[in-house]
């Protein structure tokens, strides 16, 4: 069966030199990866949440944090990324591999329902929905075939393709069939960034969290949009950072 075990798996680090330690800054009480990890709760077609971070001993802080909320962990290199992915879907026996980054805390549950949907609905080894679809930075996902991946790492030692797991696949669409989402035009607003990258990412995402509070902690990428717009002075608190990912 093409897609019997669905796993999500959170790239995640201690040693981001951009903002070290990103992970578990705390917003309404949380740290930023449970509050990621509470929202992927909520996606009905995962078997199980898979928090992959490294060998280095900084990460033992995110082990220890999986281990005190029962949360599933994998450790590998730290360096290359897909191959810590790989190794990770293999050990907890994936057929599919819902790959969203640790830097996407308030990520929208119901887009990753969507994308893994559509994954399953179709004859592809790869979807993508995310910064490609015009969705704002950091509500994306990636959907694939465990092992497409494992085949694509197979066929590439390059070190860029290494450090982001799906480069190589999007760059021989001619091996892989893939799926490219688009956003609705009510949530397309690529110019928008919710990604936790930068110390000003927080301080916006955290007032994002807050905003909303207990009353509402699963808000949707069209009321972060919505108060985002009704707030202009928030879009300028990170609007200055340059991203460096690959959509």
């Amino acid at each position: 069966m093409k897609c019997s075990n669905i796993i999500a798996v959170v790239e995640a680090r201690m040693t981001s030199s951009r903002l070290p330690g990103k992970h578990l800054l705390q917003a309404n009480g949380k740290p930023m990866l449970q509050h990621l990890v509470d929202r992927l709760k909520r996606v009905s077609l995962l078997n199980d949440i898979v928090i992959a971070t490294t060998t280095n001993s900084a990460d033992d802080e995110l082990v220890n944090f999986a281990k005190s909320n029962n949360i599933a962990f994998y450790r590998g290199s730290e360096l290359d990324v897909m191959g810590r992915v790989v190794e990770a879907g293999k050990y907890f026996g994936a057929d599919v591999i819902c790959e969203v980054t640790g830097d996407c805390p308030i990520i929208d549950p119901s887009l990753v329902e969507h994308a893994v949907q559509t994954f399953v609905a179709n004859d592809a080894v790869y979807v993508n929905y995310g910064v490609c679809a015009g969705l704002p930075d950091g509500m994306g996902c990636q959907v694939f075939l465990w092992n497409a991946l494992n085949e694509s790492a197979k066929m590439t030692r390059d070190s860029l393709d290494r450090e982001h797991v799906t480069l190589h696949i999007k760059n021989h669409p001619e091996s892989f069939r893939s799926i490219y989402m688009v956003a609705p035009s009510s949530l397309y607003r690529p110019n928008l960034s919710v990604t936790l990258d930068e110390s000003s990412d927080y301080i916006l995402i955290k007032k994002i969290i807050e905003n909303f509070g207990d009353a509402n902690p699963f808000f949707s990428c069209d009321q972060v949009i919505s108060i985002l717009e009704e707030n202009s002075d928030w879009v300028k608190i990170n609007q200055h950072v340059q991203r460096k990912g690959e959509g």
